[in-house]
């Protein structure tokens, strides 16, 4: 590649000039979507046949009528995916996290043309890429043609790679400046969740969270805590404050101690701020966030994720809700069992008992195992906590009786027995 120009404008981009028939097109997800590129690249629609991989939609610049004639594949539900899936303008890749780099390196989810937000140049003619490295990073690595937008509010964070006006083949001012996911407010179902779950922390514990109110909530609960360190997918506004007050400091981490390591950051203008030019936090890629090897060497690795149902033997549904898509697979596998083989760490799935009426803790999922039940550790609800870690059939089955809301204990404890039956009679992976 050629050193690129900033141009004036966007307009005065010519997408035909390196996007190919057929290509496959990969950008960042969530705030760190670069909005002015890839409407600019919808409404130019410079190719046939492309193939998209989106990520967490919070800026919503895809939707059923701008997306016809391209193939758009996504890891995830969330948010406005969900009406693109049901629509059937988006199908969905259910695969572990950690096995995205290998995917996109190999050309199995193909990354051609790689859209990118920028951090403005530092003095020596870098970029940073802002809020996300996660896949992103990998994709770099295999893109043919690599496109950016800058913005002077996207913050310069470490962790690497970055870039230079070498690595591009065109840069344009950005029309927007990153977008903000505010955290909304816990109700009081989450906190009582969140109490239980906090109560498994200990000093010391290095913490991995997902996306959602649960994990708000249970940031809130951690303020008398110590030493904390963090190793996540993704960061929240949530660390914020406890990093300032001393709660996070990663000085007892036993890999990357004194530094707090996410792939991306979810969130408003605060953490973006915090996170600006600050050594102490880097954001990596997906290769290493995720790594098995690395999660293991952390020691008391706490990881918290949420799920949709759970069943009377520990198996996990987080990606089908009423018969719509709206989770994922994601990264809960990998970080759980990274947590199950991190020395005095705890695998945790949280989730409410119940959804309106129904039940959350069910005898039979509704949808797909997210997670098989030999992967389960310890189930939180409002109602109390259930480490099902070496627990046999039945034992598991008492336990998340316990766990589930009153008015469904009854009718769960008398499908018991048929739940035993099956399972026992039934293998799973």
């Amino acid at each position: 590649m050629t050193g690129a120009p900033l141009l004036a404008s966007v307009e005065d981009l010519d997408f035909t000039r390196y996007v190919r028939d057929g290509d496959g097109v990969l950008w960042a997800q969530a705030c760190a979507e670069p909005r002015t590129l890839v409407e600019h690249l919808m409404r130019q629609r410079p190719a046939a046949g492309l193939k998209a991989f989106v990520g967490i939609p919070v800026a919503r610049t895809l939707y059923r009528e701008n997306a016809r004639g391209m193939t758009l594949h996504s890891y995830t539900g969330a948010g406005a995916n969900a009406d693109l899936y049901s629509a059937g303008a988006l199908d969905i890749v259910p695969a572990h996290y950690s096995s995205f780099p290998d995917l996109i390196r190999n050309g199995v989810i193909k990354a051609d043309v790689v859209l990118v937000q920028l951090s403005p140049r530092d003095s020596r003619g870098h970029y940073s890429l802002g809020l996300a490295r996660e896949y992103l990073a990998d994709a770099l690595a295999t893109a043919r043609t690599v496109i950016g937008e800058v913005h002077p509010d996207v913050p310069w964070t470490h962790g690497g790679p970055t870039l230079t006006a070498d690595d591009l083949a065109a840069v344009v001012p950005a029309r927007h400046p990153p977008v903000e996911s505010p955290r909304t407010g816990p109700k009081p179902v989450h906190r009582a969740i969140a109490a239980n779950a906090a109560a498994l922390i200990e000093d010391g514990a290095t913490l991995q969270f997902g996306v959602g109110a649960l994990t708000e909530a249970v940031l809130d609960e951690l303020h008398d805590r110590r030493h904390l360190g963090i190793h996540s997918g993704l960061l929240p506004d949530g660390l914020v404050p406890l990093i300032e007050r001393g709660v996070v400091t990663g000085e007892r981490k036993s890999v990357d101690r004194g530094k707090t390591v996410g792939g991306m950051l979810l969130g408003t203008r605060r953490l973006f701020e915090h996170v600006d030019r600050n050594p102490r936090v880097e954001l990596r890629a997906t290769s290493y966030t995720h790594h098995p090897a690395v999660l293991a060497a952390q020691h008391r690795f706490v990881a918290l994720n949420s799920a949709v149902e759970v069943d009377l033997t520990g198996q996990v549904n987080a990606e089908v809700a009423k018969g719509r898509y709206v989770g994922a697979v994601g990264g809960a596998v990998d970080f759980l069992r990274g947590a199950s083989r991190s020395a005095g760490g705890v695998p945790v799935v949280m989730l409410p008992s119940r959804a309106g009426s129904a039940g959350r803790i069910v005898a039979a999922l509704s949808g797909p195992v997210s997670t098989p039940r030999s992967d389960a550790g310890v189930v939180v609800t409002e109602y109390g906590s259930a480490d099902l870690r070496g627990l046999s059939l039945s034992q598991r089955v008492e336990r998340m009786i316990a766990l589930a809301a009153p008015e469904h204990r009854v009718r769960l404890d008398r499908s018991a027995d048929a739940v035993l039956a099956t399972a026992r009679a039934t293998r799973h992976a």
